[in-house]
C-alpha cells in the first residue's frame, strides 16, 4: 500500500503571509475556549480505538458474508474477499488517509468536496453521506432485537417490538453522548468479544478441513447470482471514508490516520477470510443454505450448540458496535459542517460535560428512529445509491485536488502520479456505476427526491446566511479553498 508518512524537514523560516494558499497548513476551525481545548486534548482518539472504530464503520465481523457463497460457490467467494479489497477497499482507504491528513478537521469528505469544487458540491456531499449513514444506523437496533426475540418471542412484533427498538436506540445513543473515547474503547471490547467465537470456530474446524472443498465453483444446476455476489462484496467492504468525519478528534491525525487505516484494512480482510476459509473447508452443505446468519449454524455443525449461541450473542455485540461507530461519524459530520459554515452555528454545539456534538447525536438518532418503524427496503437501497453518488464525487475531489493543489501539504501522500491515481479511482468508480445502473425505478425516484431535498437545503442555508436569520461560524460559503 506504500503507507509512508512524510516528515517535515527543517527549512529556513518563512513568513506565513508569504506562502501561497496551496501550500499553507490547512486552517480548519478549532475551539477558542481554553477549557474545552484542554478537555479535548485529554480525550483524543488514539490508535487502537481508531482501528476498531474503522473496523465497525466497515464490517463488524464476518456476519453477512455468507450470501457470497450462496451466489457463486466457495472458491469465488474466497477469491472475492481476497481480491476485492485491492479493487475497492485499499483505494478508498488510501484516499481517506491522504485527504484526512491534508485536512485534519471534522467533516471529512464534506471538506474535500468543498475545497475541490465549492460549497454546492460540499453541501450535496454532506446530504448524500449523512442520509446514507443515518438510514443505515436505523437498521442496527432492529437487527439486535431480531436476535433477542429468539430468546424472548414477545419482541417479535407489535408494541413490545417498537418499544424495544426505541429504548435500545436511545440507550445506545446515550453511550455516544458520553464521549468518543468511551465509544472507542467500547468498540475495542465489542470487537474482541464478537470475533472470539469465530477464532475458536476456525481453530476447531482445522482437523475437519478437506482442501478440495475450496475448489468448488458451486453446485451443478445452480445459476450464479452475480448481482448478489457483487453487492455482498461491495457492502461488506465499504465505508472506509466514514471515519474521516472524526479527523479533528484524533490524536496526531497526520501520523495516526495512515497507520490506523492500514491496520484496519488488514484486520478487516482477515476477519472475513479466515472464518470463510475454515467453514467452507470443514463442511459441505446445500449451497442455498448459505444465507445471512448461516455462520451460526455452521458453528453448531463444527463445535456444537454452545458456539452457535455465542456467535448469535456476538452478532448483537457487532450490531451495537456498528451503531456506535456510524452514529459517531454522522454526529461529527454535523459538527464539522457547522464549523465550516454549511449549517447554523447551533448545530456545532458540544455537550458541557463530555464535549460531544449533542445536536448531531440527537438529530441523527431522531431520524434513525423515524426510519426504523418504516418498511425501508427501498429506502436502504436508495441510501446505498446516495452513498455511491457521494463516492463518485469523492474520487473526483481527490483527483481534482491533486491537480489543482499539487503543492498542498500532505503528511501522507498516495505514492502515485496522476495516471496511476486515475486508474486507481476508475476501477471502483466502474463498480459504483454498475451498482447504480441496476437499481430499481423506486430507488431512482427515492434517491432523486432525497437529492432534491439536499439542493433545497443548500439554497435554504444560503438564504438564511444572506438574511442573517441564523448565526453561522463562517459568513462566507464553505471553508477556505486554495
Amino acid at each position: 500500500m506504500g503507507l509512508e508518512i512524510q516528515s517535515d524537514n527543517p527549512k529556513p523560516p518563512t513568513s506565513p503571509t508569504s506562502l501561497p494558499n496551496s501550500i499553507m497548513p490547512q486552517r480548519l476551525p478549532i475551539t477558542s475556549d481554553p477549557a474545552v481545548a484542554t478537555r479535548k486534548s485529554t480525550q483524543s482518539l488514539t490508535l487502537i480505538p481508531l482501528i476498531f472504530l474503522i473496523y465497525f464503520e466497515v464490517a463488524g465481523g464476518p456476519y453477512g458474508e455468507e450470501p457470497a457463497v450462496q451466489a457463486a460457490g466457495p472458491l469465488l467467494a474466497i477469491l472475492g474477499f481476497l481480491i476485492f479489497p485491492f479493487v475497492w477497499s485499499i483505494p478508498e482507504a488510501l484516499i481517506t488517509a491522504e485527504l484526512s491528513t491534508a485536512y485534519p478537521g471534522n467533516g471529512g469528505f464534506v471538506i474535500w468536496a468543498d475545497r475541490a469544487f465549492g460549497p454546492f458540491c460540499g453541501s450535496l456531499m454532506g446530504t448524500w453521506k449523512f442520509l446514507s449513514g443515518v438510514i443505515n444506523i436505523a437498521s442496527f437496533p432492529a437487527l439486535c432485537i431480531d436476535y433477542v426475540k429468539l430468546l424472548f418471542p414477545i419482541f417479535g412484533s407489535g408494541l413490545p417490538r417498537y418499544l424495544a427498538i426505541s429504548i435500545s436506540t436511545i440507550l445506545l445513543s446515550f453511550l455516544n453522548y458520553t464521549g468518543l473515547t468511551v465509544v472507542g474503547y467500547a468498540a475495542v471490547a465489542l470487537g474482541v468479544a464478537s470475533l472470539m467465537p469465530f477464532i475458536l470456530m476456525s481453530l476447531i474446524a482445522i482437523p475437519q478441513i478437506h482442501p478440495h472443498r475450496w475448489r468448488n465453483l458451486g453446485q451443478k444446476g445452480v445459476k450464479r447470482d452475480w448481482n448478489l455476489f457483487v453487492n455482498t462484496l461491495f457492502w461488506n467492504l465499504n465505508y472506509w471514508d466514514s471515519v474521516s468525519t472524526l479527523a479533528g478528534e484524533v490524536d496526531n491525525p497526520q501520523r495516526t490516520f495512515p497507520i490506523g487505516l492500514l491496520v484496519a484494512v488488514i484486520f478487516t480482510c482477515l476477519a472475513y477470510l479466515i472464518p470463510l476459509i475454515a467453514v467452507t473447508g470443514a463442511i459441505s452443505v446445500d449451497q442455498s443454505l448459505w444465507e445471512a446468519g448461516f455462520m451460526a449454524d455452521a458453528a453448531q455443525m463444527i463445535a456444537g450448540n454452545w458456539l452457535k449461541i455465542w456467535i448469535e450473542i456476538g452478532a448483537v455485540m457487532s450490531n451495537i458496535g456498528l451503531f456506535e461507530a456510524q452514529l459517531s461519524s454522522c454526529a461529527y459530520q454535523v459538527l464539522g459542517m457547522a464549523e465550516i459554515g454549511f449549517l447554523p452555528k447551533l448545530c456545532g454545539a458540544r455537550a458541557k460535560w463530555f464535549n460531544t456534538p449533542w445536536v448531531g447525536i440527537v438529530a441523527s438518532t431522531a431520524i434513525a428512529l423515524g426510519v426504523s418503524f418504516l418498511n425501508f427496503t427501498d429506502i436502504i437501497s436508495s441510501a446505498n445509491f446516495l452513498y455511491s453518488l457521494g463516492m463518485l464525487l469523492e474520487f473526483a475531489s481527490f483527483l481534482w485536488l491533486r491537480r489543482k493543489l499539487p503543492e498542498l501539504k500532505r503528511p501522507y501522500r498516495v505514492p502515485m502520479r496522476m495516471p496511476g491515481l486515475v486508474m486507481m479511482c476508475a476501477v471502483p468508480s466502474g463498480f459504483l456505476v454498475l451498482i447504480m445502473a441496476i437499481a430499481t425505478k423506486t430507488v431512482f425516484l427515492v434517491s432523486g427526491v432525497m437529492t432534491a431535498g439536499g439542493i433545497l437545503w443548500f439554497l435554504a442555508m444560503k438564504l438564511c446566511k444572506a438574511k442573517k436569520w441564523c448565526a453561522f461560524s463562517r459568513e462566507d460559503e464553505g471553508g477556505e479553498r486554495g
